[in-house]
């Protein structure tokens, strides 16, 4: 079952969307780390639900997504294509909303944030911290653009925990062999980021200008050619997981089980 509520045009995902599940492939262990704080919801929403990564076994879940391409995806067999700040639920229709890396996609956060917790009973939010540090060495050295982009469409993390009222905030440092590739993903993979298929299936690459992008690319390439890269982040080798400031929130009823 397919619904439309929300005709807005969806430019960036309707771009990147297109082979976006190769890519992004679910993290076990960020999926363990969702499925618990979704334990006990038998009926689930997911806001900005994109190909359906992380959604929990069992649950009855409804997809909602703004971006055509991403529900064509997506393998459930309910969705529904409509913006978070105006869901097309009753109050209370769901156990728990989720919402994973999407909140700073929303035009109206607040709002977004607000309908999770009308038709939700609890609420599960994955998200970024923009005032955490250290950052991801590719923003610092490489493409300051993009911690630009990021600094200013993510809601400061203090804002979305009082718009939920979360009473649980939890860290999640991100392994070296995560396997959703994301932009914070290849942190100990540096060659990664030389791929364009990789850099298609992150929203902030896929936002800036190519002639901004590629002498970039081109600057990482050469110093992965001539060690440099390694010789400055010899201690990143060396480490399992780094916390870059991923933060899953959960708010409403507090499970039973």
């Amino acid at each position: 079952m397919e619904e439309t509520t929300d005709s807005r045009p969806q430019a960036t995902y309707d771009r990147i969307g297109v082979g976006y599940r190769a890519i992004r492939r679910p993290d076990p262990r960020l999926h363990a780390l969702i499925g618990s704080a979704l334990q006990g919801a038998r009926s689930v929403v997911n806001v900005g639900a994109g190909a359906g990564s992380y959604e929990p076994e069992g649950a009855d879940v409804i997809a909602v997504d703004p971006s055509q391409v991403m529900l064509d995806q997506h393998p459930g067999r309910r969705k529904v294509k409509a913006g978070a700040e105006q869901l097309p639920f009753p109050d209370g229709s769901f156990d728990a909303a989720m919402a994973v890396l999407t909140v700073h996609h929303w035009p109206d956060p607040e709002r977004g944030l607000a309908e999770l917790r009308r038709v939700a009973r609890r609420q599960v939010v994955f998200t970024w911290d923009p005032a955490h540090r250290p950052q991801l060495w590719l923003l610092e050295e490489y493409l300051p653009e993009i911690r630009e982009l990021e600094e200013s469409r993510f809601t400061p993390l203090a804002q979305v925990v009082d718009a939920l009222d979360a009473h649980t905030v939890l860290p999640f440092p991100v392994p070296h062999d995560f396997t959703d590739g994301y932009q914070i993903a290849y942190w100990r993979r540096p060659e990664f980021y030389l791929d364009p298929v990789v850099r298609r299936a992150s929203s902030t690459f896929a936002q800036l200008p190519a002639a901004v992008v590629q002498p970039a690319i081109d600057r990482l390439r050469a110093d992965l050619e001539s060690g440099a890269w390694h010789r400055r982040h010899a201690e990143l080798l060396d480490q399992e997981r780094m916390d870059y400031g991923y933060r899953l929130l959960i708010a409403g009823e507090v499970s039973s089980e």
